[in-house]
């Protein structure tokens, strides 16, 4: 009996032991991914300005996982501003990593007031970014993209009061880095484009509009209405005032 007993103890210690070491195992592999999964995709960023770099002074971090498989796949960087009782934080970049792949997908830089400035994002999880977005006062103003995935943009959007109201876009690829060169430009109303203008031959004019009729039609029945409307108030407050006139005599 004594025999059996110690080697029950033996046994049990073992598996406790590898137990443990299975645990450590997994929290340093877990250490390991969490590191690698914010930190090691920096090549990513191709207009970072060191707003993203939490090595330096002043700088602090936040990291937390939103698909629960307890890996970071947000990051956040502060900057100090103030000293003193006036010390404060102010976000200045945020790094985001959509697919758990490890690898950043969406980067968006702030100024120093937390407003965004512009974001970086690879739609397709490519690793390259296609699709930049700036912002103005905290506003979008102008998205551009590489729709096709050759690394030239060949799509701008221009956003008015949180709208898109005209896209862009190089259809014959003639655009280069420093001369952008359309030969395509739609234009939106209410979320719905109109009009559509089309440069066939590449001189930068536009040689064939298309348009969305049934809006337009709808456009105008909805003209011709108001005028009905405020012909009938017309007509009818003339009416009343006579009905008035002829009673008091």
């Amino acid at each position: 009996m004594m025999r059996i007993w110690i080697l029950s103890v033996l046994v049990l210690g073992l598996l406790g032991c590898g137990s443990s070491h299975q645990e450590r195992t997994a929290r340093a592999q877990s250490e390991n991914r969490r590191s690698s999964s914010m930190s090691g995709s920096t090549n990513h960023a191709t207009n970072d300005q060191g707003r993203c770099d939490a090595s330096q002074p002043g700088r602090e971090t936040s990291e937390y996982d939103t698909s629960g498989d307890d890996i970071p796949d947000v990051r956040k960087v502060f900057i100090t501003l103030g000293e003193g009782r006036d010390a404060h934080l102010i976000l200045v970049c945020r790094e985001a990593d959509l697919n758990g792949d490890g690898t950043k997908d969406v980067v968006r830089y702030y100024n120093d007031e937390g407003r965004p400035l512009r974001e970086e994002s690879d739609r397709n999880f490519d690793g390259t970014m296609d699709e930049i977005t700036i912002f103005e006062n905290g506003r979008i103003v102008r998205q551009e993209m590489d729709t096709n995935g050759d690394g030239r943009v060949d799509m701008k959007v221009f956003w008015q009061d949180n709208h898109p109201e005209r896209t862009e876009r190089d259809m014959a690829g003639r655009s280069t880095a420093t001369n952008w060169q359309p030969d395509r430009w739609e234009y939106f109303e209410n979320g719905r484009m109109v009009r559509m203008g089309t440069d066939l031959d590449g001189d930068g004019n536009v040689d064939r509009w298309d348009r969305d009729q049934e809006y337009q039609d709808q456009l105008e029945a909805q003209r011709r209405r108001e005028e009905n409307q405020a012909a009938n108030a017309a007509d009818g407050g003339v009416g009343d005032g006579g009905a008035g006139e002829g009673a008091s005599g």
